[in-house]
């Protein structure tokens, strides 16, 4: 056991200033605290946010606005979700176990850290945790590992399926610390590992997500997140899809794609996107569309059956999406 002190912030501005001076952010701890008992990590400091008011769930117009501090559970069950963006209650239920989901807090799950095997191993070599001592899973067991974003350095998946669906639908975030508060993008939350991949995130040090908004649109209401897993049960994305799409008069006027435990980050599937606008919603157009899903694939000795898994569980998504009334 390592020391570490323990302290509950009161305000918003008790935590940034001890998560400024080093301290780590703990809300629901279902990350930090496995990794703690691991020793994969070995924080100085934990400030304690639980009491800090950014739980709020709402509409605001035909956007979702969700407090940092909400948990999984109550924004998938709330009816402001599920009436503008029931993409965000389907990835929230796929994305966690129901005693996981009452603790688990949105922020904390958009921060997690990744699941690869060998980043939890403290003798094998891993960059992310170890930079400099290379990456065991590029010629290791690699079967879940990404094929898009990756780099000599890092191969390792994104784990959270709501950031996929936050990606998906043009979510943003809003970020408060010692210069003030600034918005931004949730894809732009991540970063490519290339040489860097210690380095996850764009947050300055002490910064506090506040709360994410989602914008509204037709697109919300024909929206669906497909997930492919081991097993039924709770388990991280082998594939998953989050696809919305709004159709006029037979043709696709907008849509939205993202994927998840394909890419070292989110992954948005803009170019299959393109390829949809002004099309008829038929499995061929699909088809077509989702190949472009592969462009810059860089697969593995064991994740190669991914470039086939992958356009399938879009096309499906799509259908799926297309499907609802």
């Amino acid at each position: 056991m390592f020391p570490f002190s323990f302290q509950k912030a009161h305000n918003e501005q008790d935590a940034i200033r001890a998560a400024t001076a080093g301290a780590r952010y703990i809300a629901g701890g279902t990350t930090l605290i496995d990794l703690m008992r691991e020793e994969v990590e070995r924080p100085e400091r934990l400030v304690d946010i639980n009491a800090l008011p950014l739980s709020e769930i709402r509409a605001d117009g035909a956007d979702l606005i969700i407090g940092a501090l909400a948990r999984m559970s109550d924004v998938a069950a709330h009816s402001a979700t599920r009436r503008l963006q029931p993409l965000i209650a389907e990835a929230l239920i796929e994305g966690a176990s129901p005693q996981l989901r009452n603790v688990a807090s949105i922020g904390g799950n958009l921060m997690q850290r990744v699941r690869c095997p060998y980043f939890r191993m403290l003798d094998a070599a891993c960059n992310k945790r170890d930079p400099g001592t290379g990456c065991s899973a590029i010629d290791g067991l690699n079967n879940g590992h990404a094929i898009l974003g990756t780099s000599d350095h890092c191969v390792a998946t994104h784990p959270s399926d709501l950031a996929v669906a936050l990606v998906a639908l043009d979510a943003k975030m809003k970020v408060r610390g010692h210069n003030g508060d600034r918005v931004f993008p949730v894809e732009d939350l991540y970063r490519l590992p290339e040489r860097t991949p210690h380095l996850e995130h764009t947050l300055a040090p002490g910064e506090l997500i506040v709360e994410v908004s989602v914008p509204g649109g037709p697109h919300a209401h024909r929206a669906r997140y497909l997930k492919v897993r081991d097993r039924s049960s709770y388990e991280f994305a082998i594939v998953s899809a989050a696809a919305a799409i709004n159709i006029e008069r037979g043709v696709i006027r907008d849509v939205r794609i993202a994927c998840g435990g394909v890419g070292t980050r989110p992954w948005r599937m803009r170019d299959c996107e393109q390829a949809l606008v002004g099309k008829a919603p038929v499995r061929q157009a699909f088809e077509t569309a989702a190949r472009l899903s592969l462009d810059g694939a860089k697969p593995l000795s064991g994740n190669r059956y991914k470039l086939e898994l992958l356009p399938r569980t879009i096309v499906r998504a799509l259908e799926m999406a297309g499907e609802m009334s």
